[in-house]
């Protein structure tokens, strides 16, 4: 099959990367669900793409045959699933056997799926974290025994449901939560300590850490992101420790080109994984490193493509962050203060989804925060009195939800 370097396929993506990659010089096709994302962001999409194809990325057959058709009839030489979901495994799976991919799809399955990420750190003399699949409900206490006792995080392993790990402080949390989910279930060891997000661009198996971004969480059950600030107050050592825990974990993924994200908590025994995914870092956090750092992470991947190589070192020149929203949940009356923070000059971005009218939810996720936030300042001491700020600003009336 013949192919143009200068070719991509991507697959669900964001409508700035295919912006990014077209200024990079690359010509790019896109593979888009309806049921998958929001219609208003196709215009954007196909404003930059030679051609939208449209998919459905459950079934597994025809999307097979979309990525080979479009690669033939295209020329295309990258083939992309920046992230993970619905669809993943196929698209690279079709894309490695084809040659147009830069990563085994083993890789990403490997990051993206967190009991596959316990057992592969299993045994690893500083990155272990201690675990256990559980099948049945009644066996819960025993795993929970053999881990040391409460508190631990648990999640379900069962397919279409809620995957997301919880904080279980004790058996009676514990009980509640297994009663209304399914299992199997993993069962990990909680990990105490200062939490991080780690950045990181891979070029032919070689990992650069970009950036370390430090993030405050709220408490149990989620812990839910409160604020990332960028760069992470950081000592030279802890620094050099998370670093080098982040690299060792893409090398025995068998990660070889691209972006990751990887969640660290910095215990008191050293860096622990907690997560990781391909892609680049979400909740603003490429913003960030452009703020702080004058890195633009997403355009610099595309120039990888064809330059290769690792990006230059950069210096943080400032300080950057992100602060989210919190709003009681209910139905918003009335919003103001939204135009005083957008004056304001040390704001860069600003999300506020809601409108009188609508119903707020309770913040249970990263999908459910109630907008967010980014400034910068001179060090972090400025950057949080601007978040601050900006939360005095933004004025939110509500009626009980019904």
């Amino acid at each position: 099959m013949q192919t143009r370097p200068d070719r991509i396929l991507m697959v669900l993506p964001r409508a700035r990367l295919v912006r990014k990659a077209v200024d990079a010089g690359y010509r790019v096709w896109s593979v888009w669900d309806p049921v998958r994302r929001d219609a208003a962001e196709r215009g954007d999409v196909a404003r930059y793409s030679e051609g939208v194809l449209t998919a459905d990325l459950t079934d597994e057959s025809a999307l097979r045959a979309l990525v080979v058709r479009a690669a033939r009839e295209h020329g295309i030489a990258h083939v992309m699933y920046l992230g993970g979901g619905v669809g993943m495994r196929p698209v690279l799976e079709e894309a490695h056997r084809l040659g147009l991919s830069a990563n085994p799809p083993q890789a990403h399955q490997l990051l993206g799926d967190r009991a596959a990420l316990c057992e592969l750190l299993d045994g690893h003399s500083r990155l272990s974290v201690r675990f256990r699949r559980v099948e049945q409900q009644s066996k819960l206490p025993d795993a929970v025994k053999e881990l040391g006792g409460h508190p631990v995080v648990v999640g379900s392993l069962a397919r279409d449901v809620d995957r997301r790990p919880v904080l279980a402080p004790g058996p009676g949390a514990l009980d509640a939560w297994a009663g209304r989910t399914p299992g199997p279930y993993l069962v990990e060891e909680f990990l105490a300590g200062p939490q991080y997000t780690v950045s990181t661009l891979s070029v032919d198996g070689m990992h650069q850490v970009v950036g370390i971004t430090a993030t405050r969480t709220g408490g149990p059950p989620h812990f839910v992101a409160l604020e990332h600030v960028h760069p992470a107050p950081l000592g030279e050592r802890e620094g050099a420790e998370i670093r080098s825990a982040v690299c060792a974990l893409l090398d025995l993924a068998g990660f070889e080109h691209g972006p990751a994200d990887t969640t660290v908590v910095l215990t008191g025994t050293g860096p622990r994984i907690v997560s990781s995914r391909p892609g680049f870092s979400r909740d603003g956090i490429p913003l960030l490193l452009r703020l702080a750092r004058g890195i633009d992470l997403e355009a610099a991947f595309f120039q990888t493509l064809t330059l290769g190589g690792c990006l230059p070192h950069t210096d943080a020149v400032r300080t950057a962050a992100v602060g989210f929203f919190q709003l009681p949940p209910g139905r918003l009356t009335a919003v103001t203060g939204l135009d005083d923070i957008r004056a304001l000059p040390h704001v860069h971005a600003l999300r506020f989804p809601f409108r009188p009218g609508d119903l707020v939810p309770a913040t249970a996720d990263g999908a459910t925060v109630h907008g967010l936030v980014v400034v910068d300042g001179a060090d972090a001491d400025e950057a949080a009195e601007r978040l601050a700020t900006v939360r005095r600003l933004l004025r939110a009336e509500f009626e009980p939800a019904p």
